[in-house]
């Protein structure tokens, strides 16, 4: 019998987020989070809401989109086992293949080709607390030979959120090893308030903005 993962939903968009913002995107939306971070934007995701699919059922339907950019997501994709055996599936086809990660679990286990969007959960998102600290160490390590195989994204709602994101990124020299997207909370911190800090700082990371909630409406799904 085929591998199968709970799937939320499939879909093509534009990528709202991300060094590869703005690019059309097909992204899997896989089903499950034990995690409940207060600025959590998928919460209906984070159940049982969602199809069985083989991994097979799903390369099927993807290919359809005749778009050679996917992100897989979720939830948190790496709760589902048999998530590994369908990143590699993508990378063998040809797919450039995202995987976006709530930074809980370690993802030494994910296939080398795939570009890992890893979030780092500030303090107001109440779960900055259970990082894993590995990821960033795998980053830092493998920085040398796979620069562009990390980028980490950091979410902020207060200053207190951009002063501890300034000390973790200071304490690992994060940024003199990979692309560090910065963000804010969609209507909870105006991003030209972020935009000034990190000015005023010099700090040495990107400004994101979720793309997605700026085109449609920031609570419609299925984009």
């Amino acid at each position: 019998m085929s591998e199968t993962l709970l799937v939320n939903e499939i879909f093509l968009s534009i990528q709202g987020e991300s060094t590869y913002a703005g690019w059309p995107c097909i992204f899997i939306r896989l089903a499950g989070c034990d995690r409940s971070c207060n600025w959590c934007d998928t919460r209906y995701a984070s159940g049982k809401e969602g199809k069985n699919m083989t991994v097979p059922e799903i390369m099927t339907h993807i290919e359809t989109f005749g778009i050679p950019l996917v992100e897989i997501t979720g939830g948190e994709p790496l709760q589902q086992e048999n998530v590994y055996t369908l990143m590699r599936m993508l990378c063998d086809r040809g797919y450039t293949l995202l995987l976006e990660t709530g930074g809980f679990i370690p993802v030494d286990g994910v296939d080398p080709r795939v570009h890992k969007i890893i979030d780092l959960k500030t303090p107001s998102s109440g779960e900055s607390g259970k990082n894993c600290l590995k990821n960033i160490e795998l980053a830092v390590a493998s920085s040398v030979l796979q620069k562009k195989a990390f980028e980490f994204k950091l979410v902020v709602a207060s200053r207190n959120d951009y002063e501890w994101s300034k000390n973790l990124l200071s304490t690992w020299n994060l940024t003199d090893h990979c692309t560090v997207l910065m963000g804010t909370v969609f209507g909870r911190l105006d991003p030209a308030e972020l935009a000034k800090w990190i000015l005023e700082d010099h700090l040495h990371v990107e400004l994101q903005l979720q793309l997605h909630k700026y085109i449609w409406p920031p609570d419609t799904r299925g984009v």
